[in-house]
């Protein structure tokens, strides 16, 4: 390594060096020092240390390639615990964990992400919150809007997944609009004989001080013969609507337009809303054949890069879609199978007996006397006789083995994606091939040998597991070669192999065994025929017994890591419109209302009542006991409004006692949205039989954004039907506040 600390040509050899030699005898200590505080755990004082030691020897090298790798050591660990911190919703210890990161390298991507994570995660919260008082206020779509705009941007966010489950079941789409609740919600009585159609929309208008705006394709001398008895202006008039074939378009929040219920209409009327869905399980092209299938949607974009779905259309159907997408996007059933393949194999090999020579020789000892071995018959009387030494030899040998051959492989594995594991060798074979006026050549392939085990769950909605498990076992046998002159090699496969279905429980063990290779062989080697003998054999020859057994066992357990967590049943039913309007509101009343619909003749009265509908008499009807009851009144308030826009405060007797009272609020922010001399003042005098309600709608003042009030309610008491006068209990928050439009 070669330092240089000087660019003057005067600067002397021997000095340089000394400088060197000291600078790196003064970042050697750094260095020691700041192993071991990483051996201890402390990424960031070892940072420290190596910043200060850098920056006191700029030139050293080894300091700056330290000082760097221990920067990204340092921001990887503290990355680490702050998105554990964020993920359990510890923001404020997330926060100082990225604080102290921004020390380290303030311009690092991975810093710079984590920022916007956990300022965005704070926002989310703020939505949660929102979202969670607007739906305790019934504000149902605003609550709806603050937690679908969160999911949009955390999909697994765990107070939006709770408050959306909360929403599934009191929201029913199409959504109608939170300002129109008030003036639709007034319950009414229809009787109309063959009146023209613009003629029950004026009695209705002017009733509930709605405006009525037709088209001029709509036939405003239409008969209609209707009898509707306490139902909701709304739900009287999506009957008309549905009769006469004509649809509605919510203008504001009293003016409503009427046009034809047809393809030109809807095109021309109408208003689109495109949404971006991005999945995070389900297959694009799976979510878009079901949105066009269900939905009729024909504006559908899909980009299988991000897994995004676009799709335009009326915000009924947009409506309709979320929920479709939402029962699809689910994550798949994972499992995890616990494997264990053994293999148990014994031998046993014996030999007892007498061995006998197997040659004897007569002639000349030594080497004969020519070179081919033959001798002189002359020689004769020098023969002799030659057996091996020893001449016999006595054989008692016996021997055992056992051996176990264990794989236990963990497999985690997808619902219905194969998994597979293999263990052993990978034997090569040669092959030569001969070709005319070629030659010769030769190739090599390779066999696999050992264990291969290939299994396919199916994750069944109980936690059961069906499985298909395919085992092979092999082993390598004796070389073959065949002869010519381009000899080759080949090798004996020895193979075991099993193909099964099975179903098992979670946590449940099966036992696959059976698969068993059994060998016994015999030898005998002596004097022929007499070491055959039944009992005096082994006197004249050696008998072996040779036995080998090996037994293959499979056992196998899955244990299921996640399930499909399954919606409730009631998100399994979706309203879906007409064949002709996937995802519109039909014309079903509610169960309390009476419809009776056409009616025969003509001629007849005709009127509508803008009453209350009729009331059961205190507790009767309700199983409760009106003179023990006690008086209670709840408030309810859309929470907050803007300058211009209404404000809804509802107030509903919970008792069967009447209760009477006023209803206070602030004239210099709010007045009321209809015209009239009650309420001028701030004051609202209200007298609610049992059961019964009443909806105040206020109009925020211009001038008034920022402002936080509160509706107060006063001098309230409750009678019973003796007369007796009872103290009121107040349930609900009436605190509200105007933000700028």
């Amino acid at each position: 390594m070669t330092l240089s600390f000087f660019s003057a040509p005067s600067c002397p050899p021997l000095l340089c060096l000394s400088l060197a030699l000291v600078l790196t005898a003064c970042a050697a200590p750094a260095l020691r020092e700041s192993d071991a505080l990483l051996q201890r755990g402390e990424h960031e004082a070892a940072w420290r240390m190596l910043r200060d030691a850098s920056a006191a020897a700029p030139q050293d090298m080894a300091l700056r390639m330290a000082y760097s790798r221990q920067s990204e050591r340092s921001l990887l660990a503290l990355a680490t615990q702050a998105e554990t911190a964020r993920a359990v919703g510890q923001l404020d210890l997330a926060e100082a964990l990225v604080q102290r990161m921004e020390m380290v390298d303030a311009q690092s991507p991975r810093t710079k992400g984590l920022r916007q994570s956990i300022q965005r995660a704070r926002l989310h919260d703020t939505r949660v919150r929102q979202a969670s008082q607007q739906l305790q206020a019934g504000q149902l779509d605003q609550a709806r809007a603050s937690v679908q705009q969160v999911l949009a941007e955390d999909p697994g966010h765990p107070g939006a997944l709770v408050l959306n489950q909360q929403l599934r079941q009191k929201y029913a789409p199409p959504p109608l609009p939170s300002a129109l609740a008030a003036a639709f919600q007034k319950p009414i009585s229809l009787e109309f004989r063959d009146a023209p159609l613009r003629t029950v929309f004026e009695a209705m208008g002017r009733g509930a001080g709605v405006n009525f705006v037709f088209d001029k394709d709509v036939r405003g001398d239409a008969k209609v013969t209707i009898y509707l008895k306490d139902v909701t202006l709304d739900e009287a008039m999506r009957v008309i609507l549905s009769t006469q074939a004509l649809e509605r378009k919510l203008l504001n929040d009293k003016s409503v337009l009427i046009y034809p219920n047809t393809q030109a209409k809807q095109r021309e009327h109408q208003e689109l809303v495109t949404r971006s869905f991005y999945l995070n399980n389900a297959d694009v092209k799976q979510a878009q054949a079901l949105v066009r299938m269900m939905a009729k949607t024909r504006d559908i974009f899909i980009d299988e890069r991000l897994n995004l779905l676009v799709a335009r259309d009326t915000p009924e159907v947009i409506a309709m879609i979320e929920q479709l997408v939402a029962g699809l996007d689910l994550p798949e059933p994972e499992v995890m199978l616990d494997v264990e393949v053994l293999e148990i194999e014994t031998n046993r090999d014996d030999q007892v007996g007498i061995e006998w020579p197997a040659e004897i020789g007569y002639g000349l000892p030594g080497v004969g006397g020519f070179a081919n071995g033959l001798v002189e018959l002359g020689q004769h009387r020098g023969f002799r006789s030659m057996v091996a030494n020893p001449v016999l030899t006595a054989k008692l040998k016996g021997g055992t083995g056992a051996s176990n051959l264990l794989a236990n492989p963990k497999l985690r594995a997808r619902n219905k994606e194969k998994a597979k594991i293999q263990i052993g060798d990978k034997v090569p074979v040669f092959t030569s091939t001969s070709t005319a006026n070629v030659g010769v050549s030769t190739s090599v392939t390779y066999i696999d040998v050992g264990l291969t085990l290939e299994v396919e769950p199916s994750i069944q909605l109980d936690n059961e597991v069906v499985m298909k498990v395919n085992l092979e076992v092999s082993n390598l046998g004796l070389k073959e070669s065949s002869g010519g002159s381009q000899p080759t090699s080949a090798y004996r496969i020895g193979t075991r192999k099993t193909s099964t279905s099975l179903r098992l429980r979670d946590g449940e063990t099966q036992v696959l065994g059976g698969l068993i290779s059994d060998e016994d062989r015999k030898s005998i080697s002596g004097l022929p025929y007499l070491s055959e003998a039944p009992l005096l054999g082994r006197l004249f020859g050696v008998h072996g017994d040779n036995r080998k057994k090996s037994e293959l066992v499979l056992l196998i357990t899955p244990r299921v890591l996640r399930n499909l967590n399954l919606p409730e049943a009631s998100r399994t039913v979706l309203a879906s419109g007409f064949d002709a309007n996937p995802g519109a509101e039909g014309a079903r009343l509610k169960p309390a209302a009476a419809v009776a619909l056409p009616m025969a003749g003509g001629g007849g009265a005709s009127g509508l009542n803008l009453a209350a509908p009729a009331l059961p008499a205190q507790g009767q009807a309700y199983g409760i006991d009106a003179v023990s009851a006690q008086p209670t009144l709840e408030i309810q308030t859309t929470g907050n409004t803007s300058v211009g826009d209404t404000l809804s405060v509802t107030l509903y007797n919970k008792s069967p006692l009447k209760v009477r009272g006023e209803m206070r609020f602030d004239v210099s922010a709010f007045m009321l949205a209809e015209a009239g001399n009650a309420g001028t003042n701030g004051v609202i005098e209200f007298d609610l039989v049992g059961m019964g309600e009443r909806v105040v709608v206020l109009r925020a003042r211009p001038g008034s954004a920022g402002n936080r009030s509160s509706i107060e309610l006063s001098n309230m008491v409750g009678i019973n039907a003796q007369g007796d006068v009872l103290p009121v209990q107040v349930e609900g928050d009436g605190n509200v506040s105007v933000t700028e439009n």
